[in-house]
């Protein structure tokens, strides 16, 4: 079990797989007032960053899983380099359908909401993992402006306009859901830069020792539009954020 090979070079350098940065993570940590001892699961862990750092600076224990078998072994090494190994697990694995064995206060999947086929959907599957009066968090793509055409959609990594909200109708689908949201910390243009733009070097670096591979057509391709796509329309029109949510 892995994921497409092009996010396993691409983002092989990341430590964080979205638009948060650092920063970002410490801000929505301290915002959901994280006690010592809380129990986190992360549905979609990636690198592991978010987990490990919250075990480091905030007390926390928890799980995460993912479908990259790099991203869950840097997961593992970063839990050793931040000395939490004993507080945070990381299982490489599919996150649609997991349940944790011991309820969390919060429940997490930050980012790849396909895992339940939508937002709805997922927020129906952290829920089986949660305490009582726990906290769901949702990282979650918005329009920061509606595209004017399908095509720019696609640009967005979107398959049609419709795929995301604008951020009010974002907010407003929760609601209707029946939660409250309690928090959100939403990324900047600065962290899309940041995550999309770390990708140009790794790819560069990768055709460098890599230029008789099979895969170098591909991300050739790829580090040739990235750019021009990434400042005309992704760091323009897509906006992503976290919102931490509690049952009604």
């Amino acid at each position: 079990m892995d994921i497409p090979r092009i996010y396993n070079v691409t983002e092989s350098a990341h430590r964080i797989h979205n638009p948060f940065t650092p920063e970002k993570f410490a801000t929505l940590g301290a915002v959901l007032r994280l006690e010592s001892g809380t129990r986190v699961l992360d549905l979609g862990s990636g690198s592991g960053e978010m987990l490990c750092t919250w075990a480091r600076d905030y007390g926390i224990t928890g799980v995460g899983i993912d479908m990259s078998q790099l991203f869950s072994k840097q997961a593992e090494l970063r839990a050793e380099e931040l000395g939490v190994a004993g507080s945070v697990e990381f299982i490489h694995g599919d996150a649609a359908g997991f349940v944790a064995d011991e309820k969390c206060g919060v429940a997490a999947c930050v980012g790849a909401t396909w895992i339940g086929g939508g937002v709805a959907g997922t927020i129906e599957l952290l829920t089986k993992s949660l305490c009582t009066n726990g906290i769901i968090l949702i990282g979650e793509p918005y329009w920061r402006q509606l595209p004017p055409t399908e095509a720019v959609a696609k640009e967005c990594f979107a398959n049609s306009v419709s795929d995301f909200l604008m951020l009010p109708d974002l907010v407003a689908s929760f609601d209707e859901l029946g939660y409250d949201v309690v928090e959100m910390v939403l990324a900047d243009q600065e962290g899309w830069d940041r995550y999309e733009a770390a990708k140009w070097l790794t790819m560069r670096q990768w055709l460098e020792a890599n230029p008789d591979d099979d895969f170098a057509k591909e991300i050739r391709a790829e580090l040739t539009i990235a750019p021009k796509r990434h400042v005309t329309y992704v760091r323009e029109f897509l906006g992503w954020g976290v919102f931490a949510l509690m049952a009604r």
